[in-house]
């Protein structure tokens, strides 16, 4: 039989469609063709099978080969599907058995050697296979990813030559199972941060809640050494955020570390990044800075200083949760949970309010530069402190504060009353849950509409002072909303309507 049909999957976002690879072999002058909306890296795959199958000592057959990625109208890309096209010349030709070809899924780029290398993308992938109940054959530099979800049969090979032994009943693969992977991860010392002690309590009660934060200080204040600390007390990951920030990160460039597991992510781009890469995007849509950031913290320092309209794509994102990228060819969309952290001067020389005096920028300067933040990104920022300037005495003199894990405890335990009452962070409640589970009393409502009318609160203002109130009031380990829970969510406000 001149014709094989095997699996593997593309990558469409966050999504992996099935791709059949069908191989046919026919009479005549000696061609390869690869056909189905292919890329540049799936044509030159031709090359390397020839090479990693005469490598191997294979036979490559010297017929009209014609290989098929079905559907026809789905983008093919990356080397992945080496393995595949090459099992399927070898199937077509007779060199290795056609049975129990359909129980399987492949992907894995192949060296000329006919090594197998990894390929990005593999959770995806996986969960995909899981769903279609085929177990899926893997480069053994994949394995690790590759079984984290669970359900996953994997099989991992290190070369050609494996897999056409275990297809041929030889020498089997063994199956992979998921060894636990131990949770030690090192996050910088809280104890570091000396003073700040409003800074820091405003970033505890942002952990707790998953609120996004702006911290407003001159140089050397410490608002980066605050920025970096906050993953060291966020609570930690449960199982289907852990896959779910995985997902995303193994589709990127660098690939999915496994040592990373359960590690909330921290991004921190420069301000001179673009919009795309941002938010993702490209020729073949690809994760941007904001998905990469899944579960994790976003860092954006020296705000200002990005393109008015790179921050702007921030505002959708911000309220929905995802990203939907959408090209004349295609569209992908990726989810984009993150905790958003920024950080600015207050005045283009940094430093007024210093208690060196040395500022000289005239309120003008000050306010057009403050304008560089528009007003609806500055309302979706639930959290907005000044980080003031520390004489270096004080912090010599500054022996208090409490450890990363004592603080981390604290947020956890408020992070676990808001996931059994709403099953999400505070950050994430929707309007009518806002008026189900952050009711106030009279002297609340009293306090509330004084800030409104006074600080000019819009209406996404109001209700993020609610949910920041509910926020203090469970660290507080109270059931209800005090105006002292009011009053301080009302003082995390007041940059916006300086």
């Amino acid at each position: 039989m001149s014709l094989a049909v095997l699996f593997s999957r593309a990558l469409a976002g966050m999504h992996a469609p099935l791709v059949t690879v069908e191989a046919h072999l026919a009479n005549g002058l000696p061609a390869f063709t690869i056909v189905g909306l292919p890329e540049a890296e799936v044509k030159e795959a031709k090359d390397r099978v020839r090479a990693a199958l005469q490598t191997a000592n294979f036979e490559f057959p010297m017929r009209r080969i014609t290989v098929n990625l079905a559907p026809a109208d789905l983008p093919k890309e990356s080397g992945r599907y080496d393995l595949p096209i090459a099992l399927g010349i070898l199937a077509a030709s007779g060199q290795i058995p056609l049975n129990n070809l359909d129980q399987y899924e492949f992907a894995g780029e192949l060296a000329l050697t006919g090594e197998l290398r990894p390929v990005r993308g593999m959770l995806a992938l996986i969960c995909g296979a899981i769903r279609d109940s085929r177990a899926f054959i893997v480069p053994q530099a994949n394995a690790a990813e590759a079984t984290l979800p669970e359900g996953a049969r994997v099989y991992a090979a290190s070369n050609l030559l494996e897999v056409c032994a275990h297809l041929a009943g030889r020498v089997p693969l063994l199956a992979c199972v998921g060894a636990p992977i131990p949770v030690t991860h090192h996050y910088p010392d809280w104890l570091e941060v000396k003073g700040q002690a409003q800074a820091k309590r405003a970033l505890e009660i942002a952990a707790a809640g998953a609120h996004s934060v702006l911290m407003v200080g001159p140089p050397g204040s410490g608002k980066t050494m605050l920025a970096t600390r906050l993953p060291g007390i966020l609570p930690p990951m449960s199982d289907a955020e852990a896959l779910a920030s995985a997902a995303v990160q193994s589709l990127g460039s660098a690939g999915f570390d496994v040592a990373h597991w359960r590690r909330r992510p921290f991004r921190a781009p420069h301000h001179t990044a673009s919009g795309v890469a941002l938010v993702g995007g490209g020729s073949v849509p690809r994760p941007g800075e904001i998905s990469m950031a899944m579960h994790g913290v976003l860092f954006l320092d020296e705000l200002p200083e990005f393109e008015r309209r790179v921050l702007e794509v921030l505002r959708e994102p911000l309220e929905s949760g995802r990203i939907c990228v959408s090209r004349a060819a295609r569209q992908a969309e990726f989810p984009a949970r993150f905790q958003l952290v920024a950080a600015m001067n207050p005045c283009p020389c940094g430093y007024c309010g210093h208690f060196s005096g040395r500022c000289r920028c005239t309120p003008d300067q000050i306010a057009r530069y403050r304008a560089r933040i528009s007003g609806p990104l500055l309302d979706r920022i639930d959290v907005q402190i000044e980080v003031p300037a520390v004489a270096p005495h004080e912090m010599a003199l500054d022996t208090s504060g409490e450890t990363g894990e004592v603080v981390r405890a604290r947020v956890s335990a408020a992070y676990q009353v808001q996931l059994q009452r709403q099953g999400r962070p505070n950050a994430q409640l929707g309007s009518r849950e806002v008026e189900q589970h952050c009711a106030v009393d009279t002297a609340g409502a009293t306090l509330l509409k004084q800030a409104v009318e006074r600080l000019g609160l819009s209406a996404r203002g109001y209700h993020r002072c609610l949910k920041l109130a509910r926020t203090i009031a469970d660290l507080a380990g109270a059931a209800q909303i005090a105006p002292a829970h009011i009053a301080e969510a009302i003082q995390y406000r007041r940059f916006a309507t300086a």
